[in-house]
């Protein structure tokens, strides 16, 4: 199989998968989570090659995986504290097969590691306790740096296997590079101190007819008082509608933040766009320490409204898909019949 996106895969059986893992429940360094066995035995495509990824804990850079690819389906998180980040999940190409192979020596036999590892192996590792008697999780999302390697922004193999794979095409695969030769621009004038940053932002909002407005400023709320608020008490399911970008830099600090919570530029594109709300996010895995983190603010996620990785220097076109998180003051509520506003 090439694995290519759009290709469809068979998930291997409960028993062909935990005969790949080690009695720590991974291969390769990557854990199989317990909320994944229950895929097993179906079809599914391909959705993105995770020749690579993200690390946002440490490094903020993209990292090198290994015969990996991402198929359509989530983590629900049942099994990791109700954790709501709803992580695009990893699967190992040994985890799969060809769904049309006649024989199973067509499509090539799972690897297999000989420890005997059970389910309840890969439960036990999904939790544990730490001397304070705290839950710890062990997720994907926690071991990233275990089962990935260092990938340097300048190794343009990279980019050869975005496009081969099907990733990106070949436009996406230029506006990354165009985009990130222009934030080096922007930001070697700052350090140089010619104070060129605001022109060229000027000269990229001119072509924002084709690629959207710079997506990058600093917020505009007034320092040292309190950030705009809105408590909206929206529920999944609700349409909504992004506001502008404008509007949504009047509720953000200079570094992009409302209460703790950074409006990226990953979301710009979405400015103006109508979504489904999927979720009220309340709980999280904290990924640097595996602990559980109860959110005091609230926010929401969006149906579709997904990182697409085209602004975020040092990891363009990262297939994870995170979904990222919005405040409420950064959405209107869209009634049925297509009237925005708040709730009565």
């Amino acid at each position: 199989m090439t694995f290519q996106v759009g290709e469809w895969i068979e998930i291997r059986s409960k028993e062909e998968i935990l005969a790949t893992l080690d009695k720590t429940g991974r291969l390769e360094g990557m854990p199989f989570m317990p909320e994944m066995f229950q895929f097993c035995g179906q079809k599914f495509k391909v959705y993105k090659s995770a020749h690579k990824t993200c690390e946002f804990v440490y490094t903020l850079k993209s990292r090198s995986v290994p015969n990996t690819v991402h198929l359509d389906l989530r983590c629900d998180g049942a099994l990791h504290g109700g954790c709501q980040h709803a992580c695009l999940l990893y699967w190992k190409k040994a985890w799969l097969k060809d769904p049309y192979a006649l024989r199973d020596d067509e499509d090539g036999q799972p690897v297999t590691s000989g420890d005997g590892c059970t389910e309840a192996d890969v439960l036990a590792t999904a939790r544990s306790t730490s001397d304070r008697n705290e839950t710890i999780y062990s997720c994907q999302g926690t071991e990233i740096l275990r089962f990935s390697s260092q990938l340097a922004w300048w190794d343009m193999r990279q980019y050869l296997r975005d496009w081969r794979s099907g990733n990106v095409g070949l436009r996406t695969l230029f506006n990354g590079m165009a985009f990130g030769t222009f934030t080096s621009l922007v930001g070697a004038s700052n350090r140089l101190g010619l104070k060129l940053g605001e022109p060229l932002r000027w000269l990229y909002d001119q072509f924002a007819f084709v690629c959207g407005p710079y997506p990058r400023r600093p917020g505009k709320a007034l320092k040292g008082q309190p950030l705009p608020w809105s408590v909206e008490n929206l529920q999944p399911g609700e349409l909504v509608r992004v506001k502008s970008y404008d509007e949504i830099l009047k509720t953000i600090d200079v570094d992009c933040r409302n209460r703790g919570l950074s409006f990226d530029a990953e979301m710009v594109p979405y400015c103006g766009k109508e979504f489904r709300v999927r979720a009220v996010i309340d709980t999280m895995i904290d990924e640097k320490t595996g602990k559980i983190m109860k959110l005091k603010n609230r926010c929401v996620s969006l149906e579709g409204a997904i990182c697409r990785s085209k602004y975020s220097n040092c990891r363009i076109n990262c297939p994870r898909s995170i979904l990222p998180w919005w405040r409420e003051i950064w959405l209107e509520r869209v009634a049925e019949d297509g009237r925005t506003g708040s709730p009565s």
